[in-house]
């Protein structure tokens, strides 16, 4: 049914800066035979957008231009009623991104996000897996830098390594970057709900089914030197694992016992103690209405650095996964991460799911789940760096 529809891909958020990024990128790389459109509450947002987007690509000219509005849950329906992917950037996605989770469950309709709020990403599952699933919808979150260098390099490392072993696997992150005003206000959103996120997320664990006869386990760890490129590795408690978890307890090629560490790699011990002291400060702050409002206005959604900076940004993800006496070292990575890579994985991600042959899945499902080898050879033709090393 889907594939009778009026529009291949909808891009609801284009008029913001990642979203802008994302309907450049598609301007530039989709296919021809892609039926894609722009949807917004604001028309005149909407017609510069396009007008910009022609100048890259003068068949956007003609890109349809679609009313979608958070507030009217009937226009977030027609908008996922003509489409077969839908992809948001329209965050923090806890304040605005559920109505139109719901309306892509409730019709069958391919949906893809950026989102890095654990607590969103339970909120829907709880909502609206089952429903995906009758219809055979599939809600796809975390399709940028949140979580598919992790999700997807961890996936790469484990078909590296042998089958029906014990696996483990240590990502190591180093990145140069400056991040949007929309993850910093995802992260302050987060910060300020940590009762309501655990509670969320126990609630999670009581619904979704896991494997009985596999473990699978995300240490969070302490701090420690890695012996080999001297660098500390510091635990990072972003959403990343818990994808990597959800994408092992799915497939059994990772083996009948799986476990991720998740860190990034800093040459320095203060590095560690001056970024802890400043998420603490942050987490403390948020919690109390003023100071958060205060911090809220530092960064508005939307913002993001120049072209010029971006150009200089990067990011690496180092893979070392071992078992059944096997030990192999994989990389996965790239240019400005919060950016311009992200546009390209979350495009990618609709792209995916438009056009190629994939795996028969349906309900919330992870991009290793329900893309796999599809994506990453996407990824690579996209210009990402992803390989063994040894």
């Amino acid at each position: 049914m889907a594939a009778k529809r009026e529009h291949d891909i909808v891009l609801f958020g284009a008029t913001g800066f990642t979203g802008g990024l994302t309907a450049e990128y598609l301007a530039r790389h989709a296919p021809p035979e892609c039926r894609w459109a722009l949807a917004g509450r604001d028309r005149a947002k909407l017609e510069r957008t396009r007008a910009r987007l022609a100048e890259i690509n003068p068949d956007c000219a003609e890109l349809p231009l679609l009313h979608a509005d958070v507030t009217d849950p009937g226009s977030l329906r027609a908008v996922a009623a003509s489409a077969r992917v839908v992809i948001t950037t329209v965050g923090p996605y806890l304040h605005y991104g559920e109505p139109l989770v719901a309306a892509c469950a409730e019709n069958g309709t391919d949906y893809v996000d950026l989102t890095g709020e654990p607590e969103f990403a339970d909120r829907t599952y709880l909502a609206h897996h089952a429903t995906a699933q009758r219809t055979g919808a599939r809600i796809v979150h975390a399709c940028g830098f949140d979580s598919i260098p992790y999700d997807l390099g961890v996936y790469y490392a484990v078909s590296k390594l042998p089958e029906g072993v014990p696996l483990t696997v240590t990502g190591q992150l180093r990145a140069s970057a400056q991040f949007s005003g929309g993850t910093y206000s995802s992260a302050l959103t987060a910060f300020s709900r940590a009762r309501q996120m655990a509670r969320t997320a126990k609630e999670r664990r009581r619904a979704e089914p896991w494997p009985k006869d596999r473990a699978i386990h995300t240490p969070l760890g302490v701090p420690a030197r890695d012996r080999e490129t001297g660098r500390w590795l510091v635990p990072m408690p972003t959403i990343d694992p818990q994808i990597v978890a959800r994408s092992a307890a799915a497939l059994p090629r990772y083996g009948p016992a799986f476990t991720y560490r998740h860190t990034a790699a800093v040459k320095r011990l203060p590095t560690i103690v001056a970024a802890g002291l400043g998420l603490g400060a942050l987490a403390v702050l948020a919690q109390i209405p003023p100071a958060r409002t205060a911090l809220g206005r530092l960064r508005k959604p939307g913002e993001g650095p120049s072209e010029r900076r971006r150009a200089k940004s990067w990011f690496n993800v180092r893979f070392t996964g071992e078992g059944g006496g096997k030990r192999v070292v994989t990389e996965f990575a790239g240019g400005d991460p919060g950016y311009d890579e992200t546009a390209k994985m979350l495009s990618e991600s609709a792209l995916c799911l438009a056009f190629d042959d994939l795996p028969a899945t349906s309900g919330q499902v992870t991009t290793a789940v329900a893309m796999g080898d599809a994506l990453l050879e996407r990824l690579r033709k996209a210009g990402l760096t992803i390989r063994e090393i040894s």
